[in-house]
Parts: structure tokens; C-alpha cells; sequence
């Protein structure tokens, strides 16, 4: 606000009129020393705030982005609370089924149902905790899967003898199958090494969320041993969690017991020995890892013995495209027990070396022309470095190798389907012919095909 001063002569025709009638408002007058009228005159302050209009805008602006995400949100959630609800409503038709004849269903059906229930309370956990709300659709699912849990738990004891029998008859089958994998001619189907490698990958087979459940927990991994000992050829490892740490190892001896996440044993990492990154390797009953950056870890399974080595050159400025600190990848395929790495000498290309088992130390290496920020992740496989990028948000390749017994490198596309975007672990085992993935928190593998 100002104000104005105005001295107005009084003429003779506005002498007569009083001075208090000039005061109104924003006005007010009063009689000068000479007898002129002195006007007081505020003013507001008409200047016009286009700063403040502009500001206003840039908030109205944000506003309007931030109400456009929300709304695809809430676009994305219903779709998926659609999927969960179709889910849902096959898992009560085979609730159904085993209410009606429970007598023809085994122990197995009831831990699959189980575990397919605990998977679905986490599963809406977590789309409840996104949306942030609470409603009767939601308090209804939970109520439906609790409810159907406790069918599942009655239903097992319904006939508790008949269960008890036919699960007396499924070990006896277990221990004849396992007797014909220790046979002396029994041999581990391996990668023909013979042909000109990687041909082709199936689609992926995914398992199911990880032992812990935990949809957080997406740097780790899952493997099988590469060269397994006698009696041991079918049993699974894992270990993740939801930073780029690793503090347990966890055994199961089968892939029956791996669904049930029933381990066998759990191996818990000490102070000093625990995991760095998420890229590990499991081989003639030891378990390799990353220590530090440069500090490739040797776990014995049956002592639980631990040893390490370094290797100076590897660096910590480089690590793959989809996670951090995964500075030291180990592989085993039909040729052997492999480590890839990158370099500051390298500039940031992907080293493999050769690992020799018995000393643990590096024996050979090979350069490559990969750069390991660029590239998803790194695999062996019949001597062959192979190298994958991503495509798009459901596409990966493999799109490089270096074969290590005659030093040819080739550029390659074979194009494979990826269950999420994100995954932080991929490894070939021979035994079995197969990619492993640890696909943002799910076990996925892939069938490999050779040339």
C-alpha cells in the first residue's frame, strides 16, 4: 500500500462543505495551516504478480503428471488384483476337489496348496502395502485364504491312516529312484561339447518366490552342483537377499524339497566370510563366492570349511547392468570351474580365467571386447563365454562368445523370453543342460539347446 498527498485548493463553491465528509475508505482529509484541504489517498498496489501465476502453474503442472501416475497405478493394481482373483478361484475349485475325495490325494497335494496359499497371502501383502488403503475386497481375500488353509489342515487328517499308507508307498518309490541314480552306470547327462555351442533357449519355467517368500529379496541366486558327488546330483542352492549381501546358504536335497523349502541344511555365513554380490557358483560339494571385491571365497559343504584367494586386478568401478557389486562372476561348466571379472587395465571389458581346483588359484585367462556394464550377465558353458543384453523390458539375448579353447569371438543373437524385467543371477549347469535365473526374487530356468 501508498499513499498520495493531495493539496487542493478550497474553492469557494466546496468551502461550505465540513472536512469529516471527505473521510471515506481509503481517504481521509484534513484543514492545512493556510486553510487548503489536505486529501490522504491510499492506494493498493496494482503491480500484477505473474511470478506468482507462474508459480502457481508449475504446481498445477506437477500436479496434473502426479495424478496421471496415480491413475496408471490404480490401472496396473486392478489388472493384477484380476489375475490374482482368477488364481484365486482355481485354488478353491481344488480345495473343492480334495474336500470332495480326499482319499486320492497325497501329502505333497496339501504342501503344494500350502505353499501356493502362503504365496498368495504375500502376494496381496504386497499389493495392499503399494496401495496404501484398506477395503472390504481386500479383508475379503484374506479371509478367503485363511479359510482355505484350514480346510487344507483338516482335510489332511480326514483320513490320516490312508495318507500314512500311500506316503509309506511314495518313499518306497523315492528310494528306488534314488537307488538307480547311485547305480555305477548311472552318469549325469551333460552339454554336447562337440558342436558350435549355443543354438537356442526355451521358454522360461518359472518356479515360484523364493524360500523366504520375500518379493524384497531379489539379489541372490539358485544352482545346482556343476560336478556333483555320488548322492548328491540332485540337490539345489540358495542364497539372496534384498541388498547385494549374501549371509546364508541354503541346501535342499532335492527338487521336491526345494518346492516345500524344506532345506536340509543352512549354512550361516560368519563375520568375515559373508557374501558380496549376487553371482556364486556351486561345484564338487564346495560353494564359490565374492567376499570383498577382489576375494573369491571357497565354502566347503560337508566341513564347512572356509578358504579364499585374491585376485589383485579385478576392479570395483564395474559390475553388470542390473545390480551392483557383482564384481567376481563364477561359473563350472563341462570344462571346469571359471571366474569373470572386469578390470581397471581392461577398461571395464569382462576377463574369464581359469580356475584351478585344487590350488584355487587362476591358471589362464582370455580378454574379451564385452564392456560388463553393459552386458545383463555372464555364463559358461562347454568352455564358452557367453554374454547377454538386454533387448527390452520381457526380451533378453545372448549376444556374444569367446570360446577359451581357440580364442574365436563372435557376435550372436539368440533371443530369449525374460519373466521380469531385472534379474540378478544366470548360470549354466552341465548335469542337466540348463540356465538358472534368479529373476527378480523366482526361481526361472531355461532348457538349453545346442548346435
Amino acid at each position: 500500500m501508498f499513499s498520495v498527498l493531495l493539496l487542493l485548493l478550497v474553492s469557494p463553491a466546496l468551502a461550505w462543505i465540513p472536512i469529516g465528509d471527505w473521510e471515506s475508505g481509503n481517504v481521509t482529509a484534513s484543514e492545512g495551516d493556510s486553510g487548503q484541504c489536505v486529501c490522504h489517498v491510499f492506494l493498493p498496489d496494482t503491480t500484477f504478480p505473474a511470478d506468482r501465476v507462474e508459480h502457481m502453474q508449475e504446481i498445477s503442472k506437477d500436479l496434473n503428471i502426479e495424478v496421471n501416475i496415480q491413475m496408471n497405478t490404480l490401472v496396473s493394481y486392478e489388472a493384477k488384483l484380476e489375475v490374482y482373483l482368477k488364481d484365486l478361484s482355481q485354488l478353491t475349485y481344488r480345495v473343492n476337489m480334495l474336500e470332495s475325495s480326499s482319499d486320492k490325494y497325497i501329502k505333497l497335494d496339501f504342501e503344494l496348496l500350502r505353499i501356493e496359499l502362503r504365496e498368495f497371502e504375500a502376494l496381496v501383502t504386497q499389493l495392499k502395502e503399494s496401495l496404501n488403503i484398506s477395503s472390504p475386497l481386500f479383508d475379503s481375500l484374506y479371509t478367503e485364504i485363511h479359510n482355505m488353509t484350514m480346510i487344507v489342515n483338516q482335510l489332511e487328517i480326514y483320513d490320516k491312516s490312508n495318507l500314512e499308507v500311500i506316503r509309506i508307498e511314495f518313499a518306497k518309490l523315492q528310494k528306488k529312484l534314488e537307488d538307480c541314480q547311485q547305480d555305477q552306470n548311472f552318469k549325469p547327462v551333460a552339454g554336447n561339447c562337440n558342436g558350435t555351442g549355443i543354438m537356442s533357449l526355451s521358454k522360461p519355467h518359472v518356479i515360484q518366490l523364493n524360500a523366504q517368500l520375500a518379493s524384497s529379496y531379489v539379489y541372490g541366486g539358485w544352482a545346482k552342483d556343476s560336478k556333483p558327488l555320488r548322492g548328491y546330483e540332485s540337490m539345489y542352492v540358495y542364497g539372496a537377499y534384498s541388498t547385494t549381501y549374501i549371509y546364508d546358504f541354503f541346501l535342499y536335497s532335492n527338487y521336491d524339497q526345494l518346492i516345500l523349502r524344506a532345506a536340509f541344511q543352512q549354512n550361516h555365513l560368519p563375520n568375515g566370510w559373508r557374501g558380496l554380490g549376487s553371482n556364486f557358483a556351486v561345484r564338487d560339494h564346495s560353494i564359490y563366492y565374492q567376499r570383498n571385491t577382489n576375494e573369491m571365497s571357497k565354502l566347503n559343504i560337508t566341513g564347512t570349511k572356509y578358504d579364499y584367494r585374491v585376485i589383485s586386478e579385478a576392479s570395483s568401478s564395474f559390475s553388470y547392468s542390473y545390480s551392483s557389486n557383482q564384481h567376481l562372476d563364477f561359473a563350472g561348466d563341462e570344462n571346469g570351474l571359471w571366474v569373470i571379472y572386469a578390470s581397471d587395465e581392461s577398461r571395464g571389458k569382462l576377463i574369464v580365467a581359469k580356475i584351478d581346483e585344487k590350488a584355487f588359484g587362476v591358471v589362464n585367462k582370455w580378454s574379451t571386447d564385452v564392456y560388463k556394464q553393459l552386458a545383463g550377465n555372464a555364463f559358461m558353458a562347454c568352455g564358452v563365454m557367453y554374454a547377454t543384453r538386454s533387448v527390452d523390458l520381457t526380451t533378453e539375448e545372448i549376444f556374444y562368445s569367446l570360446d577359451t579353447r581357440t580364442g574365436e569371438e563372435k557376435h550372436l543373437s539368440i533371443p530369449f523370453q525374460k519373466f521380469q524385467e531385472k534379474y540378478s543371477y544366470l548360470d549354466y549347469n552341465p548335469t542337466d543342460q540348463k540356465l538358472y535365473m534368479y529373476n527378480n526374487g523366482y526361481y526361472v530356468s531355461y532348457n538349453v539347446k545346442f548346435n
